[in-house]
């Protein structure tokens, strides 16, 4: 296969994935409210859509580095997204049949990304370093695309419609995965898995696990919330979906000049950087609820928050797990993703009409302070 189409086609699925990810994550929280379900329910239900991250990535990880057939894994997954948001129009309308329908839905998404960023970083191949930002940038405009037309769209139908996009969108990226092969450099089924064990006893492993627990911690009410934040303080679908979107245009110029940062700068400091300007980016959403240009300045760190590092964390675990790793060291980034957005949601949504809004998001910038005690672990030259 020629480097370029193989290009197109992994840029392709980014593209539909996360046109799936940027109907769901902006919006389900808004279905969910209109539906009738309470804000700890909602802060239940969206934590239970992530809760599958302690243990599934691994199972998925497992599968793959056993087995070769990563590409296999991701068809079956986006097959069974489509299903269940077909179910959802058969289910009950009750917090027990919604949250199953989250366990199994995030059951087989965690399959998707974390073994989808193995085929990539295998089918670029030495050239990785260079084209992984304009690759996975699609990813970020899909996102793009997801959140302006479905935000435009809610303006014009109901809300409860939501499923039915979600559903053909997923159909879709389902279809796009036969164009892409298994990666022909990636190890194929193993007897006998390597032990993960000595990889995580290395500080700077262990240490950027921590951190990136820290990180999602702090960025579990955003996931989870900022639509309806948004919306209790006057803003329109059509204004939530321009927000969500700077961010990820903003995300779109860091991986497009990611690799100048990780030229100059060692790890320690980009991390710290990642940290800080997460950090300033929640304290400025919580302050200034009202004012769209507040938000609009804090959504454009998401390029730090999100951006930069996870540039950083694909070179960590590249560097770090070896070839027949690469599945379960993909895994456990998804796992500890999981674990802090789920803990941040339960709390969050527990405290949210108490506390407010306003206040949570405060605490959550407030709290980025733990993973800066962290830094000093990575190294402080640059990595190549």
């Amino acid at each position: 296969m020629q480097p370029m189409q193989i290009q197109h086609r992994l840029s392709g699925f980014y593209f539909f994935y996360y046109c799936i990810v940027g109907t769901f994550m902006p919006y389900w929280s808004l279905y969910l409210q209109d539906q009738g379900f309470s804000f700890e329910q909602i802060g239940i239900l969206s934590s239970i859509a992530i809760i599958t991250r302690f243990f599934a990535p691994f199972i998925w990880g497992w599968v793959a580095d056993k087995s070769g057939k990563r590409m296999r894994l991701v068809r079956i997954a986006t097959w069974m997204e489509a299903v269940i948001w077909f179910l959802i129009f058969i289910i009950p309308n009750d917090f027990q049949s919604v949250a199953m329908l989250m366990l199994i839905f995030s059951f087989f998404q965690n399959a998707i990304l974390a073994q989808f960023e193995g085929v990539t970083l295998f089918w670029l191949g030495e050239r990785r370093a260079e084209l992984y930002g304009k690759v996975r940038k699609w990813g970020s405009i899909g996102f793009i695309v997801g959140v302006f037309s479905i935000g435009a769209l809610l303006e014009i139908v109901d809300i409860s419609m939501l499923p039915i996009m979600l559903l053909c969108i997923a159909f879709t990226a389902f279809l796009w995965s036969f164009t892409v092969k298994e990666p022909q450099d990636a190890p194929q089924s193993q007897k006998q898995l390597e032990a993960l064990l000595p990889v995580l006893k290395r500080p700077v492993v262990s240490a950027f696990f921590c951190i990136e627990f820290i990180m999602l911690f702090a960025q579990a009410p955003f996931y989870s919330f900022y639509s309806n934040y948004l919306k209790a303080n006057g803003f329109s679908t059509t204004s939530i979906g321009f927000l969500w979107s700077v961010g990820v245009i903003a995300e779109i110029i860091m991986f497009a000049y990611a690799t100048f940062f990780l030229k100059k700068l060692s790890w320690r400091v980009l991390v710290s950087i990642c940290l800080q300007m997460t950090g300033l980016r929640f304290i400025i959403a919580g302050s200034f609820p009202n004012s769209f240009s507040a938000q609009f300045l804090s959504q454009t760190m998401h390029a730090f928050s999100f951006g930069l590092f996870h540039m950083i964390a694909m070179r960590i675990i590249f560097q770090n797990f070896t070839a027949g790793q690469q599945g379960r060291g993909q895994a456990l980034y998804s796992t500890m993703w999981g674990l802090g957005v789920a803990s941040g949601s339960l709390l969050a949504g527990h405290y949210w009409q108490s506390l407010g809004g306003e206040m949570i998001f405060k605490l959550a910038g407030c709290s980025i302070i733990f993973g800066l005690f962290l830094v000093k672990v990575l190294p402080s030259k640059i990595q190549a």
